[in-house]
């Protein structure tokens, strides 16, 4: 399993178009090959940045299945025009859970 976290900075003001637009594109997601789950979540100190974790069996199924496909272009369209600067991404694998 490998996490894709991305930081997603918005335009200050457009977070309910942004969120809207999210909202919308989370069947995008759930028809991905190998994903199996995302969410966003939204800073409380910063309420303009958001996190958006999806989860992938694979790095591949990320970098080159979903992003080589229609649906990562219509994911872009979507929420692109809400970005205030490109989102920063990194994968992540689980080291340990705790509890």
């Amino acid at each position: 399993m490998v996490y894709e976290l991305a930081v997603i900075s918005v335009k200050p003001g457009q977070e309910a178009e942004f969120e809207a637009a999210a909202r919308q594109a989370i069947a995008l997601f759930q028809r991905a090959k190998g994903c199996t789950g995302m969410e966003i979540r939204r800073s409380v100190e910063t309420p303009t940045e958001y996190h958006l974790s999806v989860k992938w069996a694979t790095l591949e199924n990320h970098t080159v299945d979903f992003r080589g496909s229609e649906d990562f272009q219509e994911w872009r369209r979507l929420v692109g025009p809400f970005f205030a600067v490109p989102p920063q991404v990194q994968h992540l694998e689980t080291t340990f859970v705790g509890f």
